[in-house]
């Protein structure tokens, strides 16, 4: 590469679809069992975005949301720098995320009349950034149905081996790469997510996946 030339953001389909997962673990990440604790708190906990009821929004949309810092539909690098930072990512770590997350996710998100910036993500069109063999458990339905068949040992809670299990039933034929992201995106949460009798609740997991643990998260580092 010669000197001087800057490489474009990439728009690699793994690379997005990795990147919408990677809010969700990075949120994860902080503190693992704290984050656990905190999403299975009382409700009145949550910090509500402000001047933002979610209404309309599918649940994807509601997991990104919360990096919206002025509610206008959009996420530049840095509202994603400093939503990161307030859930408890420390500034390098926030800044080298977000480039990935913005990077990844702005040039498939951003609409084709558009003269923003290709970082900017785009809540409207985050759905682009699925990936295949995903197990749909931003779909609230899906997940009450994923757990109600996988979480044989104890009621909405999974065990290491029923994640697994979880994950096979979910791979879409010929679709390696997506299994791969799925299985990746699973596995880190149920490191870092699982209680103390090594599962994964399914409160915590709803937590992450309809953005509420980034505000429950918020307000803690705010309390601390």
């Amino acid at each position: 590469m010669g000197a001087g030339r800057r490489r474009r953001p990439s728009s690699c389909p793994a690379a997005a679809a990795a990147a919408a997962p990677l809010l969700l673990l990075l949120a994860v990440s902080f503190g693992g069992h704290e984050a656990a604790a905190a999403a299975a708190g009382p409700s009145t906990g949550v910090v509500a975005a402000p001047g933002s009821s979610g209404a309309g929004m599918t649940e994807l949309q509601k997991h990104v949301a919360f990096f919206d810092r002025d509610h206008d539909g959009i996420i530049t690098f840095d509202e994603t720098y400093q939503g990161l930072r307030d859930v408890g990512l420390g500034d390098f770590t926030a800044k080298a995320a977000a480039a990935v997350i913005n990077a990844a996710l702005g040039p498939i998100t951003r609409p084709d009349n558009s003269n923003s910036s290709r970082m900017d993500v785009y809540i409207e069109n985050i759905y682009k950034g699925k990936h295949g063999s995903d197990t749909g458990a931003f779909v609230p339905a899906k997940l009450d149905e994923m757990f109600t068949k996988h979480a044989k040992t104890v009621p909405n809670a999974l065990a290491e081996d029923e994640l697994q299990e979880m994950l096979k039933a979910n791979q879409q034929s010929n679709d390696f790469a997506g299994w791969l992201g799925a299985k990746s995106e699973w596995e880190m949460l149920y490191k870092l997510a699982k209680d103390k009798d090594d599962r994964l609740p399914k409160d915590t997991v709803r937590a992450v996946y309809d953005g509420t643990l980034f505000y429950q998260l918020a307000a803690h580092g705010k309390k601390a």
